[in-house]
């Protein structure tokens, strides 16, 4: 598979969560891009950025696009792109578990590495408890 992964988010969130990951997997084999959102960005630039991005990514297994908070810019940007064949997917929420997931699984499908996304960043979260000693 050549799935691309782009990752949107707020800041420097998305460069945050794949520098440490490729800190702990020592790189991946997917083909990734950032797209950073600041305050001050201009929506219409940003979707010319995303689709410029997607248009590199997309050799023919699909586009997965991550983003941080669902219903913020990044999230509703995103999901202009998403279309009908599968080819470019979403899930937002983007957390570190998720994006490892994601990273590990390169020969996946889009809507394979879209299940995987999701299930590492829902099993990746959990209530701590002190252990009693």
């Amino acid at each position: 598979m050549s799935v691309g992964l782009l990752i949107i988010t707020h800041g420097e969130v998305g460069q945050a969560l794949l520098d440490s990951a490729y800190a702990m997997l020592g790189g991946t084999v997917l083909q990734v891009a950032l797209v950073s959102v600041s305050n001050g960005s201009d929506p219409d630039e940003v979707v010319k950025e995303v689709a410029a991005a997607i248009s590199t990514l997309h050799k023919k297994d699909g586009v997965l696009l991550l983003t941080d908070i669902y219903g913020a810019t990044p999230s509703n940007i995103a999901m202009k792109f998403q279309d009908d064949s599968a080819q470019v997917m979403v899930a937002s929420g983007i957390n570190l578990p998720m994006l490892i997931r994601v990273l590990n699984y390169p020969d996946l499908s889009v809507e394979q590495l879209l299940e995987k996304a999701l299930s590492g960043g829902c099993d990746g979260v959990f209530r701590c408890r002190r252990e009693e000693l």
